[in-house]
């Protein structure tokens, strides 16, 4: 499988397609940008939602769970410091927060295997572990 996107930036303005759908990236008034999308490092954020979304999905069939949908709240901290270019500060993030209440009829140790299943397949999930930053996942039944 092989994902192929194009993308068209001017300024801080980024508008992306993939398989017909737009992505708008853009940067907030105050750092340069026209603040008509979110910035890259929220739309990474999402992007985890997305994809841990989707893996669930799947999963739940898989191993038979009662899923009826997901809310997330993430939160990623970063030293700004490092994308400014100073040395020794990694430009990327530290730490990743990842609050997910599942709606579901299942016990909330099952609610633990979906997630544990989840976040060892999720491709956006396991490259933040790769680049050793720091993930902390909470899943609970809504």
């Amino acid at each position: 499988m092989i994902e192929q996107i194009t993308a068209v930036s001017k300024g801080m303005y980024t508008e992306g397609t993939s398989h017909d759908h737009k992505v708008i990236i853009d940067e907030p008034a105050n750092m340069g940008g026209t603040d008509k999308g979110a910035n890259p490092l929220a739309t990474m954020l999402i992007s985890l939602t997305g994809c841990e979304n989707a893996i669930a999905n799947f999963v739940a069939k898989e191993i038979k769970f009662d899923l009826q949908g997901i809310e997330f709240e993430v939160k990623g901290e970063i030293d700004p410091r490092g994308m400014m270019g100073e040395e020794g500060v990694r430009p990327y993030f530290q730490k990743i927060t990842v609050n997910a209440k599942v709606s579901t009829s299942e016990s909330e140790e099952r609610v633990q295997e979906l997630q544990q299943i989840v976040d060892a397949r999720c491709p956006i999930y396991t490259t933040m572990v790769a680049a050793d930053v720091e993930m902390v996942a909470n899943w609970t039944k809504a």
